[in-house]
């Protein structure tokens, strides 16, 4: 099992999102990490993975020596989240 730490940034994101009970539920499954689904790694990115959750995109970091996942943003779908 993997530790999983939300960055200050992150939790301002999931506070504006009305309905964030789907989205937390899959960043609590990421617990599970690196055995979860809708996950992509991400190259030439500032973060290593994203999940993938409806319309919003989780942006997170993985250390599997320390099994720590840390949630870095949590961002809508659009033009500009990549």
């Amino acid at each position: 099992m993997n530790k999983i730490i939300y960055q200050i940034k992150a939790l301002k994101q999931l506070r504006k999102i009305q309905n964030n009970a789907l989205i937390r539920n899959k960043i609590d499954e990421l617990a599970n990490m690196p055995n979860c689904i809708n996950v992509k790694t991400l190259i030439n990115h500032k973060y290593q993975y994203r999940l993938r959750v409806g319309n919003y995109r989780v942006f997170f970091n993985f250390d599997g020596y320390i099994h720590i996942v840390s949630i870095e943003e949590v961002k809508k779908r659009d033009d500009h989240t990549y």
